[in-house]
């Protein structure tokens, strides 16, 4: 299992890539896509299209969780975010890729036991899970590493659910 995690945006989009097998979990890529705002939102599209496409077709990613938006004070913003969804939405299914859906809730619970956790919190709970890794200069990636990490668990719970459904209908 290969899962990319994205907290997507329009200047900058954090990503995390960890590979998952057997009992082993492994930081493959972290970082983030930075677009300028002088460029076309049409542009930025594109741009955030061709970045993950690359991560996906490179890896062989299997999985991609994302971190859904919330309805803050720019609804403006808010419907910009469906477009860069969308994308995400055709690559998972061009590339038979299966797509995690998180809010930041879960997302908080998740990592730190508590969904109003702040996104420091959060970023102090990643640096300790990954102490192999500088601070990032932008929360964006901790909290892709955030939604990574909450992927991987909950594809880890269905997994084991599946599992045990199977032996329990022999």
């Amino acid at each position: 299992m290969i899962i990319l995690g994205i907290d997507p945006g329009f200047r900058i989009a954090g990503f995390g890539l960890l590979k998952k097998d057997s009992q082993q979990t492994y930081l493959l890529d972290h970082g983030y896509l930075a677009m300028a705002s002088s460029k076309s939102l049409s542009k930025r599209i594109v741009l955030f299209h061709d970045f993950f496409l690359e991560k996906i077709t490179r890896l062989t990613v299997t999985d991609i969780a994302v971190e859904t938006p919330f309805l803050g004070k720019n609804a403006q913003s808010f419907l910009k975010l469906g477009y860069l969804r969308g994308i995400l939405y055709l690559l998972a299914e061009k590339h038979n890729i299966t797509l995690h859906e998180f809010s930041p809730r879960e997302v908080k619970q998740s990592l730190t036991g508590f969904g109003g956790a702040s996104k420091e919190q959060v970023a102090r709970v990643i640096m300790q899970l990954f102490p192999q890794i500088e601070k990032p200069k932008k929360e964006d990636v901790t909290d892709a590493l955030a939604v990574t990490l909450c992927g991987l668990w909950q594809k880890r719970r269905l997994d084991r659910a599946s599992h045990n459904a199977y032996y329990v209908k022999k």
